[in-house]
């Protein structure tokens, strides 16, 4: 019988996975929880969603991927695995700020008034 490996196959999904468990705050282990599923269970979250969802200068974390069908009419700061080209350029046009999640963990490693969009 061989041990078979679950989980994402991509070192530096990995990675980050382990990063975010280490850190021992609930918020972020969620995330690492999130990432650590299927790919099929993972979020996609639209702009017109996020939109509804959040309100101005809001810090949400998409464990997942971020999809252009809507627009952004304030400012986030929005952190994700992934994100489409589309969506991209109509982030940067509404002012918001889009990082990656490792670069939020090293930014508030405390996780303090941070928001998990499913």
């Amino acid at each position: 019988m061989s041990h078979r490996i679950t989980g994402p196959s991509d070192y530096y999904n990995r990675k980050l996975i382990r990063d975010l468990w280490k850190t021992k705050r609930r918020i972020w282990r969620n995330i690492s929880k999130k990432l650590s599923n299927s790919r099929r269970l993972r979020v996609e979250a639209n702009l017109y969603r996020i939109n509804n969802k959040t309100k101005k200068d809001d810090v949400i974390v998409i464990p997942g991927k971020v999809l252009g069908n809507g627009d952004l009419t304030h400012k986030l700061t929005i952190s994700c695995l992934d994100c489409s080209e589309s969506a991209k350029k109509k982030i940067e046009q509404s002012g918001s700020k889009l990082l990656s999640i490792d670069e939020l963990l090293e930014q508030n490693p405390t996780g303090k008034n941070v928001k998990i969009f499913y």
